[in-house]
This record gives structure tokens, sequence and C-alpha cells, in this order.
């Protein structure tokens, strides 16, 4: 089985949410802006740099909202002939400075704002769906509960 280890960031700016429109394979939708860890790269940096890299934004990682795993079996990768074990660093994260901009020769082909309202009728990836609910787990106050 191959491995693949990602971070994201979730991004959002009152009543909106930075989103990243991957577009990969004859594949795409809307996702969180990030990517695959490169070697020994703390997944806190790949976030940053895959921020970077696909909105033209420096970011903050400000917190972790959680880890998310899943299995693609080798008939549904465009790649390899194994399942991925995919394993999903989700971090809440914030725009520190930097110009909207697209990527150009990646997986992402743009970049935009959306109004927070307006993504369920957006063609988008689960992992946009999985770290909304992830980030609405995180308590008001920005303090994780006790367990």
């Amino acid at each position: 089985m191959d491995i693949r280890i990602a971070a994201y960031g979730v991004i959002i700016d009152g009543d909106r949410i930075l989103l990243a429109h991957w577009n990969e394979h004859g594949r795409s939708g809307w996702t969180l802006p990030g990517g695959g860890v490169e070697g020994d790269e703390h997944p806190t940096v790949a976030a940053k740099r895959e921020i970077f890299e696909e909105t033209g934004y420096e970011a903050s990682v400000d917190r972790l909202l959680g880890i998310d795993t899943m299995v693609i079996p080798a008939a549904k990768r465009h790649r390899g002939a194994d399942p991925l074990y995919a394993m999903r660093v989700v971090y809440r994260a914030s725009v520190l400075g930097g110009e909207l901009r697209n990527e150009v020769g990646g997986s992402s082909d743009e970049a935009h704002w959306f109004p927070l309202a307006e993504v369920p009728r957006l063609k988008r990836v689960a992992l946009v769906d999985i770290a909304l609910r992830l980030n609405r787990a995180e308590p008001a106050d920005g303090v994780p509960p006790q367990a």
C-alpha cells in the first residue's frame, strides 16, 4: 500500500472561505489549499508552502483541527498499482500577507474566496465538508475541551 501525507488550511475570513480549484487527471472540484508533505517536511511547513503555491498568500498555521484518513483502492487510482492510504492533516490558518493569484503548472488552476453560504452549491471534494465540520467542532473560545 502506498502512503501519502498531506496538509491543508481552512482559511475563513468573516463569512467567506478561501478555496483552490483542483484540476488533475480529468477530475476537478474546489478544495482546501494544501497538498502533499515533501521529504522530511513538517505538515505545518507543508501547509504554509502549499497555501502560498496555490493562492499567493503567506499564511500562519493557527491550530490543528483534525486528521482525516481514507484508502483509495488501486482500481480508482490514476497512478500506482497499489491502494493508497491518504492521511490529510487539517489546520485552521490565517492570511498574513501576499496577493491572491492562481497557481500555474500545479494541480490547482484557480484560487477564489467564496461566501460560506455558497459552498454547498459548489462542485467540491469531500475534504471541504470534512474540514468545515472539524472547524465547527472548534470551541468558540479556541480552547480545546478537556478530556
